[in-house]
């Protein structure tokens, strides 16, 4: 996929599981200087495949990753391409210059799982 001006290959790890789909994502954009780029990107990208408008963001960094503005925590509301209305939390965060994004998508999504899910993400140094 293209992200930050840059063709790059995107690993995707996904299960469903009570109604809700459960993904991390990951890609390495090469350059430090892309990273913040990188990470705007998927963040738009996510809210664009569900349409959403607006959306809850807070500044969020998994253990071990490197800061950057960019490092979000986002809830939003949605609709799939069928119509069927959708949560998603997720959130974007780096290591060098690895991105990724972490990502819960139901009809439904329940907050203490999320939070298990998110707490959970760990980056080794």
């Amino acid at each position: 996929m293209q992200l930050a001006d840059v063709r790059v290959r995107l690993v995707l790890l996904a299960c469903t599981a009570a109604g809700q789909t459960w993904g991390v994502a990951a890609a390495a954009v090469v350059e430090p200087g892309r990273v913040q780029q990188a990470l705007a990107e998927l963040t738009r990208s996510s809210a664009a495949n569900i349409g959403a408008q607006s959306s809850a963001t807070v500044a969020w960094l998994a253990p071990g990753s490197t800061p950057s503005a960019a490092a979000v925590r986002q809830q939003m509301q949605g609709r799939l391409p069928d119509g069927k209305a959708v949560q998603l939390q997720m959130a974007v965060f780096a290591h060098g210059t690895r991105v990724f994004q972490a990502s819960v998508l139901g009809e439904q999504v329940g907050a203490e799982s999320a939070q298990a899910f998110f707490g959970a993400l760990r980056l080794k140094p």
